[in-house]
Parts: structure tokens; C-alpha cells; sequence
């Protein structure tokens, strides 16, 4: 055994589920739905990516949005690459959105869940129920970051994972983007 592995047990993705669950609870996101099911969607999304994806799906939000911090994660046995990604798409203090999505696309593994997540806030259900204002401020920003960090990641991974959570991204069943 490596001198310096951690003997800590890691959670599994049914632990880090509740963990997620209980981190968001009573909190719901801008349409009013408990915003557990957020996580959840972006998670089933990435499940064919991977357990560590699917983990860092569901906790993508925790440290932005409740009192979770990533050396809380790692403590509670959150594997720590799970951890790296959570932290790969928290926003921090003055970085703009846009260098936040550069500095992503550097890394397939969270070009891929900041993908999954804007899909899902994307999803043309979800966008409706906001004022037309903020609808459309979000269609930009999310398109925007989808020519970034879509062409990062492997096409067929890319297709598999829209497909599950926001299929009308999909053009012909391929992604659709638009090249600047």
C-alpha cells in the first residue's frame, strides 16, 4: 500500500446521494423545485461517465450553495477526484463566468460536468419557467459555454450524456453548436 493513500473509507454514489440530499435540503432552485433533483438530473446525466462523475454531479453545487466546504467533503470520504471537480466548476471570487468556462475546457472530466449541468438548466421546460429577460440572458450564456467546452470532450461520451438530460441540444442526434 502507498505510504501516503488515505485508509479513509470512500462513499459510494447511494452515500453521496444523501449526502447531496440532506447538503440541499430545503433549498429550491429558480423554478421552485427542490433543487436535490437538480443535482440528481445532472448526476444520471454523467452516470454513463463514470461513479466519480456521477458523484461530482451530485455535489457540483454543494460548496457554492450551502455551508459544504471541499476539506469538509474530503473529510466526510468524498473521493478526493470527485473533490478536484466540484472545485473545477465553483465559482470564485472575481473570476468571470467566461474564464471560469476556459479554465474548465482545460479538463475533459469537468468540461464534461459543467456540460451536464448546463444542459440540464438549459432544458427548454426549465428555461420557460423563467421571465423572458432571464431566459434569455441564460440561452446566451449556456451557448456560449457549450462552444467552449463541447468540441473538449469525446463526441459519442458528449452525445450520451445530452441525450439523457436535455436532448433537445441534440440536432440530427449529434450535438448542435455553432462555430464562432
Amino acid at each position: 500500500m502507498h505510504h501516503t493513500q488515505d485508509t479513509r473509507r470512500t462513499l459510494t454514489l447511494t452515500e453521496t446521494d444523501a449526502l447531496a440530499a440532506s447538503a440541499h435540503a430545503g433549498q429550491t432552485d429558480k423554478i421552485g423545485v427542490p433543487y436535490v433533483e437538480h443535482v440528481r438530473a445532472v448526476a444520471h446525466g454523467l452516470a454513463p461517465a463514470g461513479e466519480h462523475l456521477a458523484q461530482a454531479g451530485l455535489l457540483h453545487d454543494v460548496v457554492e450553495d450551502t455551508d459544504w466546504t471541499l476539506a469538509r467533503l474530503l473529510s466526510a470520504g468524498v473521493p478526493a477526484e470527485v473533490v478536484a471537480l466540484v472545485d473545477a466548476v465553483t465559482k470564485k471570487p472575481g473570476i468571470t463566468y467566461r474564464d471560469m468556462i476556459r479554465t474548465i475546457a482545460a479538463d475533459e472530466d469537468a468540461s464534461l460536468l459543467k456540460i451536464a449541468d448546463n444542459a440540464h438548466n438549459s432544458r427548454p421546460d426549465r428555461l420557460a419557467a423563467l421571465p423572458e429577460e432571464q431566459r434569455a440572458r441564460l440561452e446566451l450564456k449556456y451557448e456560449d459555454a457549450r462552444t467552449v467546452l463541447w468540441p473538449v470532450v469525446e463526441p459519442e461520451l458528449l452525445e450520451t450524456v445530452v441525450r439523457r438530460i436535455n436532448p433537445s441540444l441534440l440536432l440530427d442526434g449529434v450535438p448542435a453548436q455553432r462555430h464562432a
